[in-house]
């Protein structure tokens, strides 16, 4: 399967931000069609389980709201990542609060998603989502991010307000663990 030439993604998305600036309501639809259904599958792999759809249309909401902030040195897409990320920590930091807890914790794990499916046989998907489930956080969302996003590892550091490096450790570390335990299992 060939990826689409992400600077044709890029010029697309640029062309279609200059025709909502304008006013075409049109050309917003088109931005929510090209990136909402990989903005609810990185919802789903950061272990969003309710309320996808509307995480989904809240992060547009405050992208449209925020797009003269929008510097278009990323990929729209990593500032929308970027955008829904922040607001999956802030509803989690609201529900610990509510709870009583005030931190999203490191070690919090999210034991499921479907993405991998598609790359490994069956038998070995619930394998590699247990050993993914046991990430640390921020490793689990390098992972998902460069793995079932195809993201780059500068989009990555952006995305969770990282280095590149760092982001470039996190990914390498994640993928010997998983590694590891599919070793362990195998």
């Amino acid at each position: 399967m060939t990826r689409p030439d992400p600077h044709d993604d890029a010029a697309e998305d640029a062309r279609l931000l200059e025709r909502w600036r304008a006013g075409d309501e049109r050309a917003a639809s088109r931005i929510v069609e090209r990136h909402a259904t990989a903005l609810a599958r990185f919802a789903a792999s950061l272990g969003v389980r309710d309320g996808v759809e509307e995480l989904v249309q809240d992060t547009f909401v405050r992208a449209f709201n925020a797009l003269d902030g929008f510097r278009a040195d990323s990929a729209l897409r990593t500032w929308l990542f970027t955008i829904e990320r922040r607001l999956i920590l802030d509803r989690r930091r609201a529900a610990r609060r509510e709870r009583g807890m005030v931190d999203v914790e490191e070690s919090d794990a999210i034991s499921e998603y479907d993405a991998l499916d598609g790359i490994v046989a069956t038998e070995t998907a619930s394998q590699v989502r247990v050993a993914v489930g046991k990430l640390t956080r921020l490793q689990r969302e390098v992972f998902l991010l460069r793995v079932q996003e195809g993201r780059s590892y500068r989009e990555i550091a952006d995305i969770v307000g990282s280095t590149e490096g760092a982001t470039r450790v996190h990914y390498h570390h994640a993928m010997k663990a998983v590694k590891e335990s599919l070793h362990v299992h195998g």
